[in-house]
């Protein structure tokens, strides 16, 4: 993220940190924070190189077909890249994409086409959709509400931000704009109880690790939080046989994500990062009384944010009641055509809010976007991926034993493989459908096991490279990585609890899990 012009040295003010209008998301690489990262860019680009010719080489009879040695082997020279960043990731997407086609592992339609993929559209729409909430200073005004409504108590601050990622979740798929569409607030709060990027303090790493870890887990609430969530939907409908609709989703996913985020509300500041009583109040005169003053002179509603509460409330609408369309309509309006129809409206000339001058979209992440796509697309199409996972629950023998326990291992793999990978999608390409798989080997409804796991997917909270909002909010320097790592693991720790009471509880009630002692015939 970047702001315009201003000295290199110079400290921003308050009044400037609130000018959310100036914030873009930049695809500048990010500079190395500490010698071990910058040994990581060093060693990470022979290292990828060298992993990539031991797939590419391995001896015939490891168990993978030509191909699906080839995918791996590009694969792993991406994930390698991706991981310790010798080069942008977007040019890292690019790489893969070119290797695919040189080691004949996918066809160049093949490759070409990601970009034509439901997902990469919905993408660009969202963007479009956030640039109108940021040009009509709507996200500002609702934040500026939020921050003076509960902002005069650190614990009630902190508690304002997981309400504001939750209002901004169903309405924002792309985790990065709501990352970019808040961090301002962020720091201006943070600053206010004392934490600068020069003085840290623990009411400073709470506010950033609970807002990197709302942006993701609240991502689960609904299916369309997240473009991995609409894959996986599109895998169990194909692969499983089971049709996911919106709501069907909200009612798991939901009550899991929320739970989570308001005990790491309380974890956060009793546990892990313990705010001193001198810390629990407001420390720079006159903060609060500037949000406020800013909030005042925003005056009333303007005709623009009407139009643009209109607009999102007519897309909402069109995603929430996705299960009447084909009644209604004769025909289904999928995510990404509603988003659609709004981005028509939004930039429809004169009658519209935004320009396409005006739309802030990251072509950067699109394409970094799609070279995930492709290459787990050809993980898949090969073999590849069905032989990782094939090779990762292979020592355990899941054959007779209760359900509880194989939806125990599922969930917990699935929760902690984020470490492992840096895309959603790719995590999701490859564990889903191999997840179905086994639901189908050993016995059980697909859907048992495929959606329960699914809710894992955006949860990507262990590592400043786990995700975009991470990669942004690392940057502020109000938190190291191994605050991140205790902070995401405890999240996640949570979240298979839960998940896993849920399973034995609520999901069973619903129809979606058996009963947890219940053994396959």
């Amino acid at each position: 993220m970047n702001s315009e012009a201003r000295p290199a040295n110079a400290s921003p003010t308050l009044q400037e940190l609130l000018d959310m209008e100036k914030m873009t998301l930049s695809s500048k690489v990010r500079e190395a924070q500490s010698p071990t990262e910058q040994w990581m860019r060093y060693l990470g680009f022979p290292g990828g190189i060298l992993l990539f010719l031991l797939i590419y080489y391995l001896p015939a009879g490891a168990g993978l077909s030509a191909s699906a040695q080839s995918g791996a082997a590009c694969f792993m020279l991406a994930l390698v890249w991706w991981v310790t960043e010798p080069f942008p990731t977007y040019v890292t997407s690019l790489v893969l994409m070119f290797l695919l086609l040189v080691t004949r592992t996918s066809n160049a339609k093949a490759i070409m086409d990601v970009l034509g993929m439901e997902v990469i559209w919905l993408n660009l729409l969202a963007f479009i959709l956030s640039s109108m909430l940021v040009k009509t200073r709507l996200a500002k005004r609702m934040a500026l509400w939020l921050v003076l409504r509960f902002g005069h108590k650190a614990s009630w601050a902190l508690l304002a931000f997981v309400v504001l990622q939750l209002a901004l979740a169903p309405l924002i798929p792309a985790t990065a704009a709501r990352c970019v569409m808040t961090l301002p607030l962020m720091i201006v709060v943070a600053t206010i109880y004392g934490s600068t990027e020069a003085t840290p303090n623990a009411f400073g790493k709470n506010i950033m690790l609970l807002n990197l870890a709302c942006i993701s887990v609240l991502s689960s609430i609904t299916m369309t939080g997240s473009s991995a969530n609409l894959i996986a939907v599109g895998l169990i409908q194909n692969m499983g046989g089971h049709r996911v609709y919106y709501m069907d989703w909200m009612r798991l996913g939901a009550p899991v994500a929320i739970v989570t985020m308001l005990l790491m509300w309380i974890l956060g500041q009793k546990l892990l990062f313990r705010i001193r009583p001198e810390d629990q109040v407001p420390q720079v005169e006159g903060g609060l009384d500037l949000v406020r003053e800013q909030y005042r002179a925003m005056g009333p509603l303007s005709f623009q944010e009407k139009k643009a509460i209109a607009i999102f409330s007519m897309v909402l609408f069109l995603w929430m009641t996705d299960i009447f369309h084909m009644r209604w309509f004769g025909v289904e309006i999928s995510a990404p055509f509603a988003a659609l129809l709004g981005a028509v409206i939004v930039l429809f000339p004169r009658w519209g809010i935004l320009s396409w001058a005006e739309a802030d979209i990251p072509w950067h992440l699109l394409i970094f976007s799609a070279g995930a796509y492709a290459g787990g697309l050809a993980l898949d199409d090969t073999g590849a991926a069905e032989w990782g996972v094939r090779m990762l629950f292979g020592g355990m023998n899941l054959q007779g034993v209760p359900f509880g326990i194989t939806y125990t291992v599922v969930i917990s793999v699935m929760m902690y493989s984020h470490l492992l990978t840096t895309s959603k999608t790719v995590r999701t390409l490859i564990m889903i459908p191999i997840i179905i798989t086994l639901a189908k080997a050993l016995g059980w409804n697909p859907l048992s096991l495929a959606l329960p796991a699914a809710l894992c997917i955006d949860w990507v909270v262990g590592l400043p490279i786990s995700g975009k909002p991470n990669v942004i909010l690392f940057s502020t320097n109000q938190f190291t990585v191994s605050d991140n790592f205790k902070y995401g693991m405890l999240t996640c720790t949570l979240g298979v609890l839960i998940l896993v009471i849920s399973g034995a509880t609520w999901f069973h009630w619903l129809g979606i899990t058996p009963a947890f002692w219940a053994v396959a015939p």
